[in-house]
């Protein structure tokens, strides 16, 4: 299942490398990768991911729209 994100375009506008953000959510950089191309993440992931790009949790949809 494809899982349509704005991770990579926010990640970038705040010119954040994906190391970066993978240190800051705590997952790896292939994790990072993973989600940026689309495919699917669990949701423990995604709520790591939103909070590292620096939104709330209310914000989600800003982030993943699925």
């Amino acid at each position: 299942m494809k899982c349509t994100n704005q991770v990579k375009a926010i990640r970038e506008s705040k010119l954040m490398s994906k190391s970066e953000l993978a240190r800051k959510a705590g997952v790896s950089a292939l994790t990072v990768d993973r989600i940026e191309r689309g495919e699917s993440c669990r949701l423990e992931t995604k709520r790591k991911i939103i909070l590292a790009l620096g939104y709330s949790l209310d914000d989600k949809n800003k982030v993943f729209q699925d």
